[in-house]
């Protein structure tokens, strides 16, 4: 296996085909589909499944991918410093749940990073997915919670996939909704208060349970319950239809100003928001930049 073949994966995956990647690395599209299959039955495992559209990854090729990226790029590092070559594109990617500060965060991690050649990836995204693209390496690290109604599930979760969770900080839930709402002036809010308004929640998917939401309560019954995949839409739906979601009560003003409340909800649990690596590595000095910038929201 040589840098060179790693470099042809990764580009077929990128691309999603292997004729557009052999187009991009100028070499035949038998000759490439040809070393595809050399390597697949070296490794004994299928990397990418063909199709009429194109070439996806299999689970064991997502996996592999996420090694073969770490060893390309630490290559191209240590040829940039040593022998005068230019470095390669620094990637760092982030899968996370759906949080404000973690995408303000990030800003801050691109703001000091300051150099010219990047990719870096913020993937904001279901649950379980934030659990596979670390595991199969595509996500330096992933941003999820942890609470006594999820935590048995979530660690068990974690532990088949190799995955340990790291604490950042913890909340106590609040009640996000619009200025405006009839419960804005209220100090602290019961669920039994929120039963005449929409719940917003994010949808999971397949995998839709309580122990995978991204909302505390989730398993509660509710008359009016609106899902959705998008943060901005959440909260033009906290404006336009007086809905309210339950989450960490850190959202950075300066993105909506006073427009959206956080109110305490008058409950027990807390929400134990962390960050979930690989057992076998250690937060990148990227990873820790990031990580620092969500604490200091936090702590603001």
């Amino acid at each position: 296996m040589t840098l060179q073949k790693l470099k042809y994966l990764i580009t077929i995956a990128e691309k999603g085909s292997i004729t557009e990647a052999a187009k991009a690395l100028y070499i035949s599209q038998p000759s490439l589909s040809q070393m595809v299959k050399e390597i697949e039955k070296e490794l004994n495992f299928t990397i990418f499944t063909r199709c009429r559209t194109g070439a996806t990854l299999t689970t064991e090729g997502m996996e592999f991918l996420g090694y073969a990226r770490q060893v390309v790029q630490q290559m191209e590092l240590l040829e940039g410093r040593y022998f005068g070559s230019e470095a390669g594109k620094q990637r760092f990617c982030v899968s996370s749940q759906h949080y404000t500060f973690g995408a303000n965060a990030f800003v801050e991690l691109v703001k000091q990073f300051g150099q010219q050649r990047y990719e870096f990836i913020l993937n904001e995204t279901q649950t379980y997915q934030v659990i596979a693209d670390v595991r199969n390496r595509f996500s330096d690290l992933g941003i999820l919670y942890l609470s006594d109604s999820n935590r048995q599930v979530m660690h068990k979760t974690l532990e088949e996939n190799n995955l340990k969770f790291y604490e950042l900080f913890t909340a106590k839930p609040h009640v996000f909704l619009w200025r405006k709402h009839p419960l804005a002036k209220r100090e602290k809010l019961s669920l039994e208060d929120l039963k005449p308004y929409p719940r917003l929640s994010f949808v999971q998917g397949v995998y839709e349970s309580s122990n995978y939401a991204e909302e505390l309560f989730s398993s509660e019954d509710v008359e009016k319950s609106i899902k959705i995949s998008d943060r901005a839409a959440i909260v033009n739906f906290m404006i336009g239809l007086n809905g309210y979601t339950i989450s960490s009560g850190i959202f950075p003003k300066d993105l909506h100003g006073d427009e959206i409340h956080s109110i305490p909800l008058d409950a027990e649990e807390a929400i134990h928001i962390g960050y979930i690596l690989n057992k076998d590595r250690e937060l990148s000095e990227l990873g820790k930049i990031y990580v620092e910038a969500i604490r200091q929201y936090q702590s603001e």
